[in-house]
């Protein structure tokens, strides 16, 4: 069976593992995700991520972050823009998430980046999901 949205998957099992105070959560690897993955490390929100291969099979293994009272960093996460229903933004029209505490990720002509760099780049695009 085919999935309809992968990185709504990615971002399910992120948010499951952060639940359960999991330290690690694997998922299906694709360039895209691991785009996202690299923007959700450079914000701060996950310590990492390492690509790997199961039953020969690529799979990215993403290390959950959490304070020192084992709270977990990732308080929430959204899927913007899905393939029912696209969500593209102008330039200045780019969304600040929870007043800059969190973070959006825009695919853009020039790449996926945060919302920070979208603004600094001057280029809008297609908002994939926000984290907080």
């Amino acid at each position: 069976m085919t999935m309809t949205d992968p990185i709504a998957d990615m971002l399910t099992r992120i948010r499951n593992a952060n639940q359960a105070n999991l330290k690690k959560v694997v998922c299906p690897a694709s360039k895209i995700k691991a785009n996202i993955l690299d923007i959700f490390t450079q914000e701060g929100f996950i310590k990492g991520y390492k690509r790997a291969s199961v039953d020969g099979k690529g799979v990215l293994v993403i290390l959950l972050r959490y304070s020192e009272e084992n709270v977990p960093v990732i308080t929430g996460l959204k899927r913007n823009s899905r393939p029912g229903l696209r969500y593209y933004v102008r330039k200045d029209k780019i969304p600040k998430v929870r007043n800059g505490m969190g973070c959006a990720v825009i695919s853009t002509s020039k790449g996926v980046m945060s919302d920070r760099q979208a603004r600094r780049a001057d280029v809008g695009g297609e908002v994939l999901c926000s984290i907080w």
